[in-house]
């Protein structure tokens, strides 16, 4: 009999797997005409989910069943943000699948089933749950990126993500296992008691191959070659999903194993996380000047991104921590918003266009919408005073505090030369003569997303006391 501490604390979890329950049932019954209903009806659960977790009473530091899962400020945060993002990306869903051959009722319980994959993963706190919550997310993800199947594309970026993944984790269980083997536990707590009695050989390759498969999930360098094509070849509403949601899964994850699992070993892992923070930051940057592909661009981009976000990881400490979970934040309506932006890209028939060129002279066909995509591209350039420069000069701040003052450099550096790519947008679209590719015309409910996700980056800082309690409560959580 479990109390009602224990059914609080992991009420999103509950109430997700009842709803894709019930609404697979819906689909199974109805058909796709249902469609509409079922994925409002998912929206409604991911909100309530994400309201929940949020609440103060629901997340007491309280380890449940027998250590495998941890209910803390840190998870709650990072549930609220991967429910709003799934939320999000459900509500940009339909109208694409109207032009692009329907979409089937079983897309939503895809997303709920990644969502609950994902809300194990950022409280687990033993492999065991860390394995069967990235499953559960992968297996569905693997679906959706094949989810348009008359499309070679789609079909082709679903296998590559299989495969990939599969293999990613392959690396992940192997490190997992060596990791068991040599401190005899699979709990986060006890591993790390066993290396504060000193690092084995056995316990440093274990360490290696987990953080390189992590490394596959987050999409940093060098494990970061299935992002391209598959965010290519994906669904548009597919690609947002991932680019958001899972990323912040990812990271927390992540972030938590290196924290409370290896946080004895932190000289060792920090100098892998160095290592791929820059080596992300700088790939991001240059391979993306001559993406043609605005999808591609954007998958690059969030390559980019988390580099930034792991020199917050990189740090080791609370602000650092913190720095990274406001910088998730700040990040998932950066990238929700842009994607919207380009559900919003169709020619005179509805097709969907996703080339670059075809932006030229947008400003002059459609300005609201170059003056939203303009305000995306500027934030995620760091430009001052949108809220994404925000988000970097807290990682860089939590990096020269804890004496890395060189990486900081090396990001600021680096980050010059990705703005190179996201301001070649904003020429195209406001200095180059209109292609005619794009047709004028607005949907209600994508504008209406663009509009608040812009406002949040514009007016940001005023959030900024209650992103900085929240991802500070969140990263003392782990210490």
């Amino acid at each position: 009999m479990y109390d009602s501490h224990i059914l609080a604390a992991i009420f999103p979890e509950i109430l997700l797997s009842v709803a894709a329950l019930i609404l697979m049932l819906i689909a199974a019954y109805a058909g796709d005409k249902s469609i509409r209903v079922v994925n409002w009806i998912a929206v409604f659960a991911l909100v309530l989910a994400g309201a929940h977790a949020g609440y103060p009473d629901t997340h007491s530091n309280v380890e449940i069943f027998s250590g495998l899962y941890r209910a803390d400020a840190f998870a709650a945060f990072a549930k609220v943000l991967i429910f709003g993002a799934a939320a999000a990306c459900l509500i940009l869903t339909p109208r694409f699948f109207e032009r692009e051959g329907g979409c089937r009722a079983e897309y939503p319980v895809l997303v709920l089933l990644a969502a609950i994959g994902m809300s194990i993963m950022v409280s687990a706190v033993d492999f065991v749950t860390l394995y069967v919550g990235l499953e559960l997310n992968s297996l569905a993800a693997y679906v959706l990126a094949s989810f348009m199947r008359r499309d070679v594309r789609s079909a082709e970026a679903g296998l590559k993500y299989f495969v990939l993944g599969g293999l990613a984790s392959g690396i992940l269980l192997y490190g997992m296992s060596l990791l068991y083997g040599f401190s005899g536990t699979t709990s986060f707590a006890g591993v790390a008691e066993a290396m504060s009695a000193g690092m084995s050989k056995g316990q440093i390759f274990g360490l290696v191959f987990m953080l390189a498969g992590l490394a596959f999930k987050i999409s940093a360098v060098p494990f970061h070659m299935w992002t391209p094509d598959v965010y290519e070849g994906a669904p548009t509403p597919v690609t947002a999903f991932f680019a958001s949601a899972p990323k912040v899964a990812a990271l927390a994850l992540t972030t938590r194993v290196a924290v409370v699992a290896m946080g004895p070993s932190g000289h060792s892992w920090q100098q892998i996380v160095v290592f791929l923070a820059l080596a992300s930051i700088v790939l991001g940057a240059v391979a993306a000047i001559n993406q043609s592909n605005m999808k591609r661009l954007l998958a690059y981009s969030s390559i980019n991104n988390v580099g930034f976000a792991l020199i917050g990881l990189a740090a080791g400490t609370p602000a650092g921590v913190a720095a990274l979970m406001s910088y998730l934040a700040i990040y998932i309506v950066m990238t929700v918003g842009s994607f919207a932006c380009i559900l919003q890209m169709k020619d005179e028939d509805g097709n969907a266009v996703e080339s670059i060129s075809s932006l030229s002279g947008l400003s002059q066909v459609r300005p609201g919408l170059a003056a939203a995509l303009a305000i995306f591209m500027f934030s995620l350039a760091g430009i001052p005073p949108l809220f994404g420069f925000w988000a970097k000069f807290l990682v860089f701040d939590a990096a020269v505090g804890a004496h890395l003052t060189l990486l900081a450099a090396l990001g600021i550096a680096a980050s010059v030369i990705g703005a190179f790519y996201y301001l070649k947008i904003i020429k195209t679209m406001y200095f180059d003569a209109p292609s005619g590719e794009l047709a004028r015309g607005r949907s209600p409910v994508d504008f209406s997303i663009i509009t608040a996700c812009a406002a949040v980056i514009l007016f940001g800082y005023l959030l900024n006391p209650l992103l900085g309690s929240a991802s500070a409560a969140a990263a003392a959580s782990l210490f």
